[in-house]
């Protein structure tokens, strides 16, 4: 995780928000239509650069191949973060952009602060999702969270 990296340019700013992803959720009946949905989503994801295809940002326990790469914003109160990623399977996509959709700009804090298996139980993902999905979602959620915890313990002090 770098701490002083610009932001990117392909950092989606237009993405959806997670309580919108709830209730689209919400307004499709069955399965096969949320799915396509949460893929559509990972269409959303702007392309990763090849450079952030790294060891560094790929994402272990996941079955498909997966990166998060993480930008720390800092803040006199607490630092932000913000990701970018991108997978070689169109489901594992929309999963990124939903986690973005509940991550990507907060402050390190509120994101340890998010009890993620709450927040996405209201999707009802967990019935839906392979064991192997499954738990390559928890490994993604805790990178995010191991990479908020980073942004804490490495904020310049103020005095």
């Amino acid at each position: 995780m770098e701490t002083t990296r610009p932001a990117p340019a392909n950092e989606a700013h237009s993405q959806v928000n997670f309580d919108e992803i709830v209730a689209d959720f919400e307004l499709l009946e069955d399965w096969e239509d949320r799915y396509r949905y949460v893929i559509e989503l990972g269409r959303k994801l702007q392309p990763l650069p090849d450079a952030e295809r790294n060891d560094i940002n790929k994402v272990q326990g996941c079955a498909s191949q997966v990166w998060l790469a993480t930008t720390v914003k800092p803040d006199t109160r607490a630092p932000r973060l913000s990701f970018i990623g991108d997978s070689d399977a169109h489901i594992v996509r929309g999963l990124i952009a939903i986690l973005f959709a509940l991550y990507s700009g907060k402050s390190a804090d509120a994101i340890l602060d998010i009890d993620a298996n709450a927040v996405l139980s209201r999707l009802h993902l967990k019935e839906h999702l392979t064991p192997q999905r499954s738990n390559g979602l928890l490994s993604m959620v805790e990178r995010i969270r191991k990479d908020a915890r980073n942004a804490i313990e490495n904020a310049p002090t103020v005095h």
